[in-house]
């Protein structure tokens, strides 16, 4: 009889411990949506000007004439100049629209580089705008920042003058999505840093002059022992790779970089010492952000040449087009890039505003990864035999797309932030 009271017991307290989680969530669960709702009606909302649509038109224009007559010619050698192209928008002013205009910047406000992003989706294929990407919105909103007056005017300026091309030093071969995994190391040595350790899937690797590096500067608390540097690339030390084989991305030069020993000045570190890794969350809202905004075009692009192809294509003495099932499909994917970009521009709405984006522009890192598969696979089947083909738009949005739910933190790590702001995230699993 006690052993059966001691159970009972046992089990009205799991089950109170389970309604009082439950009650949490729901609670937390109101709340989110309550201040979701008030964000929409609030902040929420951008408005484009001339000077918008002067600097779409300048960012478009160049597209045209300086890149996508390049790019098949640099898909097929797996690099393109980056030099070359990142001086060019560097003379336009296109690399720092938002960055201070002490270090060459425009001074703009967010939306301003909301635009150029979202017209990089006019380059026909994804590496070359994620190489863009690194340069303006991953490896220098940080340094921007928290910089030093110093390291901004050797390591930004530069960058946003297209004079230096920045990479990002985040990821390694056990440690992708888990930043806080990390093991490479940043150890003090009279006035200097030295680093040991390595990065992988480092974009812009071969060609970059210096890099954003994120290191273990303690054996601490994972999310306070980390710290952001200025790594010039040319340091003896380092080692990069050859460039690495991808399947998509192929325009993009990708490597592998060890540290061996490195030494830099004390005065190259960013802000302050142990913030390393709530600096670069900060730099991952701005890179998801970004990856949303970035592939909005390419997807129209994908869809637009479907229905060219799809209406000039005869199948069974019809259009292709014809189909109910083609052009409801295709209706209903427009209407999915378009409902995407409504939660990209409000996300974008509450940057400006200075409010956290973390909760939406998780929202939309899920969402276009998703949906960009989506679009690339259903274009494709409608291209039957020729979708297969290198020659096509579509089978290179295919390959290239597929990155968006993988790189800046993969859909099940945007799932998990999601939950967290919901309350559903068991405690188990929240840190």
């Amino acid at each position: 009889l006690r052993a059966m009271a001691a159970a009972a017991a046992f089990s009205r307290g799991l089950c109170i411990n389970s309604m009082s989680r439950s009650s949490r969530s729901i609670v937390a669960t109101r709340r989110f949506f309550a201040a979701s709702s008030r964000a929409a009606s609030q902040k929420a909302s951008l408005e484009f000007s001339d000077e918008h649509e002067r600097v779409r038109q300048t960012a478009a224009r160049f597209i045209k004439e300086s890149i996508n007559p390049h790019v098949d010619e640099w898909e097929k050698a797996g690099i393109f100049p980056a030099h070359q192209v990142f001086k060019g928008l560097g003379k336009l002013g296109l690399l720092g629209l938002n960055k201070p205009t002490q270090f060459g910047g425009q001074g703009l406000d967010y939306s301003f580089a909301l635009v150029f992003a979202e017209e990089l989706g006019a380059i026909t294929c994804g590496g070359v705008p994620m190489a863009i990407g690194v340069q303006t919105d991953m490896a220098t909103p940080a340094l921007a920042l928290h910089g030093s007056d110093m390291l901004r005017k050797e390591f930004l300026q530069p960058s946003i003058e297209g004079d230096r091309v920045a990479c990002l030093g985040v990821s390694e071969v056990h440690a992708g999505s888990d930043v806080a995994a990390i093991k490479t190391t940043a150890v003090k040595d009279k006035g200097d840093y030295v680093i040991n350790g390595g990065k992988m899937w480092t974009t812009n690797g071969t060609q970059a002059d210096w890099m954003c590096l994120l290191a273990n500067t303690s054996q601490g608390q994972v999310h306070r022992s980390k710290s952001l540097f200025c790594l010039p690339m040319k340091t003896k030390g380092i080692t990069v790779s050859p460039r690495l084989d991808k399947l998509g991305m192929r325009s993009s030069d990708t490597a592998q970089v060890f540290f061996d020993n490195v030494r830099i000045p004390q005065s190259y570190l960013i802000g302050q010492e142990g913030k390393g890794f709530v600096y670069q969350m900060q730099q991952f809202q701005e890179e998801r952000l970004w990856v949303a905004a970035s592939v909005l075009k390419s997807m129209e692009a994908i869809i637009h040449k479907t229905i060219e192809y799809a209406g000039g294509r005869k199948l069974f003495g019809k259009p292709l087009l014809a189909n109910q099932v083609v052009h409801f499909r295709l209706a209903e994917l427009a209407t999915e890039v378009e409902s995407l970009r409504s939660l990209v521009y409000r996300a974008a709405a509450l940057r400006v505003a200075k409010e956290d984006v973390t909760l939406l522009a998780s929202m939309a890192k899920l969402k276009v990864g998703r949906l960009a598969r989506e679009v690339s696979d259903s274009c494709l089947q409608y291209f039957g035999g020729m979708g297969f083909m290198n020659e096509t738009l579509v089978s290179r949005m295919y390959r290239d797309n597929r990155l968006a739910s993988i790189g800046a933190g993969a859909d099940e790590v945007m799932l998990s932030i999601i939950c967290k702001y919901m309350g559903t995230l068991p405690a188990t699993t929240e840190a």
